[in-house]
């Protein structure tokens, strides 16, 4: 079949062979290092591949030659399922399947342009599910590591434009380090110790089980319990009846209060949270000052602090794109902008400070 096509069809054609093969065998590795609904999504995923691997198989015929590998973008996402299966290989996944290229193509059928279209909401909602499950802890991983990096960075630059001595610079950068890390670590104490505070007086008292065998089942007033709760006066009613019949049931199993003991644990605890905060910022906050603790001085340490620094905040603007479904680079890029415009200022700043100063 298709002896005749014109060759750049049939190159085109397996290329798309190659590359449905090697999207199903990402979906397949991905399969494997999950389990329950997620590995039976992932594999349906694969067998629609799979479905559209046959139509280019028909169309090709005897043309379909030798076994060729898939596009190197395809071959990359692969190697990652098979080692990590993450919530980022899913992200990468989802934009794979953005770049269909169905939709402009004649030779794919308007089902195959559709199913790629819906392939990518699947792998959104997937990786969706890995970004929830993601812990407050990473986000704030990165978070806190491009704080420190940009502020240090700025600290760095606009007080070596000032003119003071290597020494001093250095020490600077120590203490900005220091202060801005006990600062992110005090805040975050205080807001997690405040969110748990909240939770606690929100969250409905276990000790009023014991009133419920006494209440005057003609008044029931534990019917306005649940109307303080945001019920309406039927459905508070209906509860209260409900939950008096069943008096075996504790209060401890109540919706809300399941729910505001899982608030309580993704919450965490505040010393947990102030560490976290402090080692995050301080490990981004130590590479502006990297070259100054080995003894650079003037513009090369200047050059190879804001070098060191470009890289991290690539990679931290990288990550954030993925956790946020976005194009890693243009998040990257984004990043690195940011965070030299606020360096330069503070350079201007510190060049304006030293010749006023003289």
């Amino acid at each position: 079949m298709n002896n005749a096509a014109d060759p750049r069809d049939i190159r085109r054609w397996r290329k798309y062979l190659a590359d449905e093969r090697a999207e199903a065998a990402v979906y397949r590795d991905l399969a494997s290092r999950r389990v329950g609904e997620e590995r039976e999504i992932l594999l349906a995923l694969a067998a629609a591949e799979g479905r559209h691997e046959a139509h280019w198989l028909e169309l090709l015929g005897d043309n379909v030659g030798k076994a060729q590998k898939g596009d190197l973008r395809t071959r990359a996402l692969g190697f990652l399922a098979r080692r990590f299966g993450s919530v980022f290989v899913l992200a990468l996944a989802q934009r794979a399947e953005a770049r269909s290229p169905y939709e402009n193509d004649s030779d794919a059928t308007d089902a195959m342009a559709a199913d790629e279209r819906i392939h990518e909401e699947v792998v959104r909602g997937l990786a969706a599910r890995g970004r929830n499950r993601l812990s407050g802890t990473f986000r704030a991983a990165v978070f806190g590591a491009n704080d420190g990096l940009v502020s240090n960075l700025a600290l760095v630059i606009g007080i070596s434009a000032a003119g003071v001595p290597t020494a001093t610079v250095l020490l600077t950068g120590i203490a900005g380090l220091l202060a801005g890390a006990l600062s992110m670590g005090a805040g975050e104490y205080v807001s997690v110790r405040s969110q748990r505070e909240l939770l606690d007086a929100s969250t409905p008292s276990t000790t009023a089980n014991t009133a419920l065998p006494f209440l005057d089942v003609d008044a029931n007033e534990l019917a306005l319990v649940y109307r303080a709760r945001g019920m309406s006066a039927d459905e508070a009613q209906l509860k209260a009846v409900d939950t008096l019949s069943s008096l075996g049931t504790a209060v401890e199993d109540d919706p809300e209060v399941v729910e505001a003991r899982d608030e309580h644990e993704a919450i965490g605890t505040g010393i947990g949270a102030a560490l976290s905060s402090f080692c995050f910022f301080a490990s981004g906050a130590i590479i502006p000052i990297i070259p100054y603790l080995f003894g650079m001085q003037g513009w090369p340490a200047i050059a190879v602090s804001g070098g060191l620094v470009g890289i991290a905040l690539l990679g931290t603007g990288s990550i954030v794109g993925l956790l946020s479904g976005a194009s890693p680079l243009k998040r990257a890029l984004r990043q690195l902008a940011i965070g030299f415009g606020a360096a330069l200022a503070t350079y201007l700043l510190g060049l304006l400070f030293g010749t006023s100063v003289g």
